[in-house]
């Protein structure tokens, strides 16, 4: 037999003890036989229970943490946790960033996900959600003039926007890309005069159109508030089909680590 035919395949790659450890715990967290809150032990009693190292547990935990699976408490107690949105959607705007997409391509995806999260805000904003949007306009609106403040508010409106959607999974999927392309319109607005001007009325209009439950309303302001976004960037100068550069994404990641 020629050894072409071995050749077709792959060796096989054994995971090492720690990611097995790992892969151990995280299983019972989903499999919900483990849920947030609960207390996973310590590093002394995984030691006993796997039958390894104490330096295998702490590396199989630092996986986990890394993840936001794990936390640490008093008494060095391991316990279950969500996973917070900002940790899971800033290790994605690095991929985004690594992967050199452009603003284009954030515009594109944008339009479709803050869309559709308007659609179900229109459906499931509640009087606490539609409050808060109450207070994010009084707050934008005294913001005129500000380039930097106009950016941070309106981060926190779309956020707002997509909560009341009461859709976890659009919430999530929504936020990497919004964490790099949001940043920029503190750009536009020190750039192009009307842009913070036009920024204030579009979330007025969508919030009025929420408490309207005016579907089509609320579908017609977001995607001129979006477009308003791509015409201003392009009006600052900036090229729409450029990749989105290291200085926006660190700007973007220092945000949503705060």
């Amino acid at each position: 037999m020629s050894d072409t035919i071995a050749d077709r395949f792959d060796r096989i790659r054994v995971p090492s003890a720690y990611e097995m450890v790992a892969e151990a715990i995280e299983a019972e967290i989903v499999s919900g036989r483990l849920r947030p809150g609960d207390e996973i032990g310590t590093e002394a009693a995984l030691v006993r229970q796997f039958g390894v190292n104490r330096s295998t547990v702490r590396e199989g935990i630092r996986v986990l943490e890394q993840g936001g699976l794990v936390r640490r408490e008093a008494g060095r107690k391991l316990y279950v946790c969500e996973p917070r949105y900002d940790a899971l959607s800033s290790r994605m705007s690095r991929a985004l960033v690594l992967q050199d997409v452009t603003f284009r391509e954030l515009f594109d995806t944008a339009l479709i996900l803050e869309v559709g999260a308007v659609e179900g805000a229109v459906a499931h904003a509640d009087d606490e959600v539609i409050a808060a949007l109450e207070a994010n306009q009084f707050r934008i609106e005294q913001a005129i003039g500000n380039p930097v403040l106009l950016s941070e508010i309106d981060t926190e409106f779309h956020a707002l926007v997509a909560h009341a959607s009461r859709n976890r999974v659009l919430e999530l999927a929504r936020e990497p890309a919004a964490l790099l392309f949001f940043p920029s319109s503190e750009m536009i607005c020190r750039r192009v005069p009307e842009g913070g001007p036009r920024m204030v009325e579009a979330h007025r209009r969508i919030i009025d159109a929420i408490k309207a439950r005016d579907l089509e309303l609320a579908r017609l302001w977001m995607r001129r508030h979006l477009v308003d976004w791509r015409k201003g960037f392009v009006r600052a100068g900036r090229e729409i089909d450029a990749p989105v550069e290291r200085i926006f994404a660190r700007y973007a990641l220092s945000r949503s680590a705060l």
